[in-house]
């Protein structure tokens, strides 16, 4: 009985297993059926969602910000000379660019001379005993006993005796080796360094020199001594080193980002605080090839002819390095408006148009900067109060935000009529004040008659400003037909100070003139 209740049940399952299976096919088939017409009557969904008119998140509005369109904005010449607005022109001209950085005088190497003997023996008297003593070429430096330089001249001495001996038979061989034995003595004197009058000395007087004196090979400042009375000398020990400083080497520490711009032979300048109002002139010698790995500087080697000696070794500068750039197009620094993302100039095209330009900019030199693209020799640029320029350009952009022209059919015909109606602004008081005002309005149609039956609307706003601590300011007064093309209506403002005013004038929804200008109201600042 327990095994036939098992059997049943085991069969209801399957048959209730086999229902869902037949079930979840279906709703799947219904399901592709539905996408499949759905793509053959929209054929963009096939391809991807259809891009969207208005931003879903602020992710995706992002991209829209940094790269907004710049709006053109027009001033009044009474607005321009309120905020300070002036012109500069575009030059191509040749520039260069003064690159400064530190520096530090040093010695220079070519010029460094070590005094040494080519024999071992014992220094007797010293005449140059100080360090940075000034010896001149020639100059006796001192006087050192060499029993092997002693035989030497004993050599030849003797060589010369025999030669004396031997002058008789002039073609004899003795003569002849007797010759060369003298010479072979004299040129050995030579190769030990023996001064060439200590020589001539020797064949006057025909007594040993014992004590022979060494002279100065150059003419410099000792900066190292170790010639000491009675110390014994060996051919490799350095008993001076004398540096001739007319002539020094200017290391300057420069910035691996600039050293791409310098070459050998460009001139540089140098001043010392130790000599005000004097610069001294050189140029490059070599870019070194290593950066410091702690300053991320380049040592450039600078030489700089040192009469008088005033650049003296140790000593810190200041490098002035002229880099030629050639012919650049420059304008004034104050003529950019850095906005983070990119650099914009106000581009002058006359009668208070100024049109926001996106330029790529170069190095700045002094009160100037090179443009590398987006100007033209000889366009006006603004070149003072760019920012209220630019916060001018977006306040009319937000007014014109508040009040769109609708696309519509007949909307060809509405720009003629609003480029041809004339709209007259005034307000009681005038100017207005902070608190109530009376907004009035006149409209003149193309053929100077009143135009009535209008909607007119004025919108004031007033910027927000961050360092004062105001949030932006927002009026709105639809203005009320008085007749005779007169509209007139009471608004009321929070706070003194500058408004830009928007005044749109419509009939039957679409817009027909629209009028935008800047107001000073008076009264204290909310």
């Amino acid at each position: 009985m327990k095994t036939r209740s098992y059997q049943i049940s085991l069969a209801a399952a399957v048959v209730i297993c086999l229902s869902l299976a037949v079930a979840l096919a279906y709703v799947l088939s219904q399901r592709n059926h539905a996408a499949s017409n759905a793509a053959s009557q929209n054929p963009v969904i096939a391809h991807g969602p259809e891009p969207s008119s208005q931003p879903t998140s602020s992710s995706s509005t992002a991209p829209a910000a940094t790269g907004a369109a710049l709006a053109t904005v027009q001033l009044s010449p009474q607005r321009l000379q309120e905020i300070g607005v002036t012109m500069a022109t575009v030059e191509l001209k040749d520039v260069n660019d003064n690159l400064s950085v530190p520096g530090n005088v040093d010695i220079d190497e070519e010029r460094l001379s070590y005094v040494q003997t080519r024999f071992p023996g014992w220094i007797q008297n010293v005449f140059a005993n100080a360090t940075y003593q000034y010896v001149h070429k020639g100059q006796r430096l001192f006087t050192v006993y060499s029993p092997d330089l002693v035989s030497s001249e004993q050599e030849y001495l003797l060589a010369k005796q025999n030669e004396g001996a031997f002058a008789g038979d002039a073609h004899g061989m003795a003569a002849h080796e007797s010759g060369w034995l003298l010479q072979a003595a004299e040129e050995r004197l030579r190769q030990f360094g023996v001064p060439a009058q200590a020589i001539t000395n020797l064949k006057q007087s025909g007594a040993v020199e014992r004590n022979i004196a060494i002279d100065s090979p150059v003419s410099g400042y000792i900066i190292e001594r170790n010639a000491l009375p009675n110390a014994y000398v060996q051919p490799d020990t350095k008993l001076y080193t004398i540096a001739d400083l007319s002539t020094v080497w200017v290391y300057a520490n420069v910035f691996q980002n600039d050293v791409g711009r310098l070459k050998p032979g460009d001139p540089a300048q140098v001043t010392v605080d130790a000599y005000p109002g004097r610069h001294f002139n050189g140029r490059i010698d070599q870019v070194l090839p290593q950066v410091d790995p702690t300053t991320r500087t380049v040592r450039v080697r600078l030489v700089f002819r040192n009469p008088g000696v005033v650049l003296k070794p140790g000593m810190y500068v200041n490098v002035a390095i002229a880099v030629p750039l050639g012919r650049q197009l420059v304008i004034p620094a104050s003529a950019v408006l850095q906005t983070g993302s990119r650099a914009i100039a106000f581009i002058n095209h006359g009668n208070g148009n100024l049109e926001p330009r996106t330029i790529e900019t170069g190095p700045q030199l002094d009160d100037s900067v090179i443009v590398l693209q987006g100007l033209k020799a000889g366009e006006q640029v603004v070149s003072s109060a760019n920012f209220l320029v630019d916060s001018e350009a977006q306040l009319q952009q937000a007014l014109q935000a508040f009040s769109p022209l609708p696309q519509t059919a007949g909307g060809s015909a509405n720009a003629a009529s609003a480029a041809q109606m004339q709209i007259d602004f005034s307000t009681q008081p005038d100017p207005p004040h902070k608190g109530t005002n009376t907004v009035r309005v006149k409209l003149t149609g193309p053929d100077g008659k009143p135009v009535a039956g209008a909607q007119v609307t004025a919108t004031f706003l007033m910027p927000a400003m961050p360092a004062m601590g105001m949030a932006a300011k927002r009026a709105t007064v639809t203005l009320i037909d008085k007749g005779n093309g007169f509209y007139e209506g009471p608004l009321q403002l929070e706070s003194g100070g500058t408004w830009q005013v928007n005044v749109t004038v419509q009939r039957g929804g679409n817009v027909i003139a629209n009028k935008q200008l800047s107001v000073s109201v008076t009264g204290g600042m909310a």
